[in-house]
């Protein structure tokens, strides 16, 4: 009876694995300092007109928040210039990621992705009965031919990672361009840019400005997970056709995003001083994190483009293990695809040499 009661479609879904508090890790191996690589968070604090916000938000919290959104969703309008009935907010990007697989998956539909790539894609599809189609990078990027090759008449979502969680790396513009044009019209294109504000490259291409503002039928994701310092809060957005819009808020739940979230969010648009000062840091940790990983015998997949870096170590969570007993928590990537690698976040210089030293005893005690 028990079996019967749940939803076939979940039977072989594993739940989420959150890892273990700093706090707990410390007191379990008996660590003086514990060091969190893992999760791509910003080693950045919430901006100050943020946290302002915050603070004014928390004295209403017995009032329930704004159910639509609307401050925010405005706002982030402005900001792109587009319509508001364009503008989806949700739980993070992952957020966004369920609420358009909830309004358009059935059982049977597809979606199509690279892989290695964000779980939540085909985790999502899944949960709603559909089947994901995973197409192996090409040098650690999406092959895009390889792709189209996979879309069928079932076919309802097309992700393009950009750039790659967990590889970092992305497709050109004129490649990705050339993509989305070609697949048919009974398919949904999502260009997932969560990590838009780090990247500094002409060759990369801006999804709102240059496919949905250009007339192409996508939906383009961002979060103020990442270099906004809200990871804590969990607010992402999308900027999407109107009817797919207005299908996501069927299925939304009563007031998704909470008030702190929206108005922390929202005080955040338009530090572009503050964006470029943590997007030219990053730079510059991101190349510090490569010459560590160099300098120990492992070459990272690039270019890569965000606030991580991607390598295979052969055995991915026997790295994590090592890492986590000398202090340094990383991300194991058997759950992205790759269990022959791991995942580290752009810390602090402080944190990247911390991140050195243990890597440098690991190396050393495995030689």
């Amino acid at each position: 009876m028990a079996s019967s009661l749940f939803r076939r479609s979940i039977a072989d879904l594993i739940p989420y694995a959150p890892g273990k508090p700093i706090e707990e890790v410390q007191r379990e191996l008996g660590l003086e300092r514990v060091v969190k690589l893992a999760s791509n968070e910003g080693p950045f604090p919430p901006f100050p007109a943020a946290l302002a916000a915050i603070e004014r938000a928390a004295r209403e919290l017995n009032r329930y928040p704004d159910g639509g959104a609307y401050a925010l969703r405005s706002a982030i309008a402005e900001h792109h210039g587009v319509a508001l009935d364009e503008v989806i907010v949700g739980g993070g990007a992952d957020g966004v990621i369920d609420l358009l697989s909830q309004a358009t998956l059935e059982e049977g539909d597809e979606i199509v992705c690279g892989w290695p790539s964000f779980p939540s894609y085909v985790l999502d599809a899944l949960k709603a009965g559909a089947s994901p189609r995973k197409v192996p990078l090409r040098d650690h990027t999406y092959d895009l031919e390889a792709m189209l090759a996979e879309v069928g008449p079932r076919t309802k979502l097309v992700y393009v990672c950009h750039p790659n969680n967990p590889t970092g790396t992305a497709n050109g513009r004129e490649e990705l361009l050339a993509f989305v044009d070609r697949l048919p019209g009974h398919v949904l294109t999502v260009v997932d840019q969560a990590y838009y504000e780090y990247v500094d490259d002409p060759g990369y291409l801006d999804g709102v400005a240059e496919l949905h503002k250009a007339g192409r039928r996508v939906v383009v994701l961002r979060t103020f997970s990442k270099i906004y310092g809200l990871a804590g809060l969990r607010v992402g957005y999308a900027i999407a056709p109107a009817d797919v819009a207005e299908a996501t808020s069927k299925v939304r739940r009563a007031f998704d995003v909470d008030a702190v979230a929206q108005a922390a969010a929202r005080a955040s648009i338009g530090e572009k001083d503050e964006l470029a000062r943590r997007r030219a840091l990053n730079e510059e940790g991101r190349a510090a994190l490569g010459e560590t990983l160099r300098a120990h015998g492992l070459e990272p997949a690039g270019p890569a483009l965000g606030n991580f870096l991607y390598v295979e170590v052969g055995d991915g969570a026997a790295m994590f293990d090592r890492l986590l007993r000398r202090g340094v928590i990383v991300r194991p990537l058997a759950g992205f695809g790759a269990p022959e690698a791991i995942r580290v976040t752009v810390g602090t210089p402080e944190e990247i040499a911390f991140f050195a030293s243990a890597l440098g005893h690991v190396r050393t005690s495995v030689s």
